[in-house]
């Protein structure tokens, strides 16, 4: 049996997982990821519009500060998040951009007089006050008061994880890819590592660990369109589950994205809709000011899909075919082909590959889709699972309760590097404060490989016909049908 020990284990290797492992990594710990595709392959990389941070340098941004984010994020939660937590996390986003900067993310930037959007169907200049050059700027997004929204064009998250997965490397922290983490190792009151299976070879492997942090990101996949890749199907939260010890929460809140492409499914960032992107209905009619006058496309992200969806019940939705379904359409035409080359290159990218359409000249067919998961393994403010010792959780595999029954746009982008500085610290102040004072157990570790061995060995041996894949699919289609929008 193959037993190796580390003194931190970060099972996933997104945003969050990568910021951990170098948090704990530089006060001194040896570190190991694992992850099932290699780390700059993580669904972090699917992030596009940007991240949210007070920075106050946009003029549309001018008076933000960390208590207007603040109470964005808790009245976009629907009053459901947890205070403390939202407090901390936006006391924390500048500094999050910021050393990002300093790591190499090429932030988009004021340049005076050449970033314009339209809003309210008035073209107007964003930088119109004599801003010093080189300001890290921000976009419009759903649910917020100010223009905080920092961003790489459409390529925030391919940006930001290149960055931490360079980082990474700079700090020597050894990343194990295509391995899938399978049964935590545990004693009922303390977390000791995880059973671990090479996905190329089948081995299995006990990491033993003086704390074990998931983030694995979240369970789109149980939808039958999800905007999540293929290896988002809540594995972390499982196997936390499976422990009978460690809780999950919040798991009904699950967050639908406005607007994804039909029928693919993949996202077409807010930040079209922040930059001045319209939704229409099948008679080309601006419908969302008739629902919300106040903040029309710009309302939070769980009131716009279910406007989207009510519209559609309305008979205004685009009549659906074999190919694809009723669906409403996106209008950015209005912004330029030099606007959209410039900010929204994804964008372009993924309607001409997967359309075949020019989002300069065409309208965009969208309706809403799952995107994310509130809920997770349960913790405190500091990561830490209350009831199984030394597992802690970040990222979207987690629930510390910051975003509630809703998430703004650009929080969660925000909240995987945030997330990841504050628990890199917690974790390393539980290691180096108790982790010394506890025993590691091989026999334990090699009662959980004989049991995932058996365990697998049974599932290989049974004779029954059932069609895995016909099972998945009736999953996916009864959590579409019966807990989607409405309920």
């Amino acid at each position: 049996m193959k037993i190796r020990h580390t003194d931190v284990l970060v099972i996933g290797g997104g945003l969050a997982g990568l910021r951990c492992a170098v948090g704990a990594r530089r006060r001194g710990l040896d570190v190991r990821i694992l992850s099932l595709v290699p780390a700059k392959r993580s669904h972090s990389v699917a992030a596009q519009g940007g991240m949210q941070a007070s920075l106050a340098n946009a003029i549309k941004g001018a008076g933000d500060n960390e208590d207007v984010h603040f109470e964005d994020t808790v009245r976009g939660s629907d009053w459901g998040c947890d205070q403390l937590v939202a407090r901390m996390f936006t006391h924390m986003a500048p500094k999050a951009v910021r050393e990002l900067a300093a790591w190499g993310v090429p932030w988009n930037r004021v340049r005076k007089g050449d970033h314009e959007a339209v809003i309210n169907g008035q073209r107007v200049t964003l930088t119109e006050r004599d801003e010093a050059h080189g300001l890290i700027t921000a976009r419009d997004f759903g649910g917020t008061r100010k223009w905080r929204t920092c961003y790489t064009s459409d390529g925030t998250g391919h940006a930001m994880l290149y960055a931490l997965g360079d980082r990474a490397v700079a700090e020597s922290i050894p990343v194990d890819e295509r391995v899938e983490a399978i049964a935590l190792i545990h004693d009922g009151g303390r977390c000791q590592g995880a059973v671990v299976r090479d996905l190329i070879t089948g081995e299995l492997t006990a990491w033993m660990a003086e704390a074990t942090v998931m983030a694995t990101g979240g369970h789109g996949r149980i939808y039958g369109v999800s905007t999540n890749a293929l290896i988002n199907e809540g594995m972390g939260a499982a196997l936390a589950l499976e422990t009978g010890v460690a809780r999950l929460a919040n798991m009904e809140a699950v967050q639908f994205h406005p607007t994804a492409i039909v029928p693919a499914g993949i996202l077409v960032t807010e930040g079209c809709r922040g930059d001045g992107g319209l939704l229409r209905d099948v008679d080309g009619h601006r419908f969302m000011p008739d629902y919300e006058p106040e903040k029309a496309e710009l309302a939070s992200r769980d009131v716009v899909s279910r406007r989207m969806a009510e519209h559609i019940r309305r008979g205004k939705g685009v009549p659906g075919d074999a190919t694809k379904p009723e669906h409403l359409w996106l209008d950015i035409t209005g912004l330029g082909a030099a606007h959209i080359d410039k900010n929204l290159r994804e964008v372009k990218d993924i309607c001409q590959y997967f359309l075949g359409i020019d989002p300069a000249k065409d309208w965009i067919p969208v309706r809403p889709t799952q995107h994310y998961s509130m809920g997770g393994i349960r913790t405190n403010h500091r990561g830490e699972s209350p009831w199984l010792r030394g597992l802690f959780a970040c990222g979207e595999a987690a629930c510390w309760d910051l975003h509630g029954f809703n998430r703004l746009g650009g929080n969660s982008v925000a909240e995987t590097v945030v997330a990841g500085m504050l628990v890199g610290e917690y974790v390393a102040d539980y290691v180096e404060q108790e982790g010394g004072r506890l025993s590691m157990s091989p026999g334990l570790a090699r009662e959980a490989l004989a049991r995932e061995e058996a365990r697998i060995g049974a599932i290989l041996a049974r004779p029954g016909h059932e069609d895995a894949q016909a099972i998945r699919r009736s999953m996916e289609d009864i959590m579409t049908r019966q807990v989607g929008l409405f309920r």
